[in-house]
């Protein structure tokens, strides 16, 4: 008689729980699972070398003497891949023309003077990117800040300059890059008998050769 009752309430106990794993089965197999292509993504791969020389070429826009233009050549050592060190020489025309018009004379002896400047920066890559050109061909680039200081000569005066800037570089290839920089060049230049704190622009666009 025992064993009835255990055998009734097993069955019982079987026939509730059919319809709760018919449920879970139905509800298991009414998920969608979503089929996603996945993409073979291409990271940017920047140069890894540590050398870099180029030329370049632009604006020089001297306070009080006007725009002209101006070029040089610059070295560059990466450190890391964030920070680097640089050093830069440049030369362009400043006339006085503006003065002529007002001195007779002007400043200078000739209409204009050759202004040679060079520089030592500190550098940091802050927005390492890409640039697209089409829709299937992309460029690694990199923006980044300089600071640093040098030197600046022209009409017999040698002036100690203080320059900060921004630039952003595009790498054509593993070994070339092409080159944008934007900078102050700040220097205190005695002018009639007054010394002023002039504030000098800078804007040129080159290549770089790394290795």
């Amino acid at each position: 008689m025992r064993k009835s009752s255990v055998t009734l309430t097993a069955a019982l106990v079987a026939a509730l729980a059919l319809p709760s794993l018919a449920a879970a089965q139905a509800n298991a197999e009414s998920v969608v699972v979503p089929q996603v292509d996945r993409r073979d993504i291409k990271l940017p791969k920047f140069p890894s070398n540590d050398f870099e020389v180029g030329l370049f070429g632009g604006m020089y826009s001297a306070q009080n003497f006007g725009s002209s233009v101006a070029g040089g050549f610059r070295a560059t050592y990466h450190i890391t891949e964030d920070f680097f060190v640089e050093g830069s020489a440049g030369r362009t025309k400043v006339s006085d023309e503006a003065f002529r018009r007002i001195l007779p004379g002007g400043i200078f002896t000739d209409n204009q003077e050759t202004l040679i400047y060079s520089n030592f920066n500190v550098g940091m890559n802050v927005l390492p990117g890409e640039v697209f050109l089409w829709r299937d061909i992309a460029m690694p680039s990199q923006v980044f800040i300089v600071a640093g200081g040098g030197s600046t000569r022209f009409n017999g005066q040698r002036m100690k300059t203080i320059d900060f800037g921004v630039g952003v570089k595009v790498y054509v290839f593993d070994w070339l890059a092409v080159r944008v920089d934007m900078r102050d060049n700040i220097y205190t230049l005695d002018l009639l008998g007054k010394r002023d704190s002039t504030h000098n622009i800078e804007l040129n666009a080159g290549l770089s050769f790394l290795f």
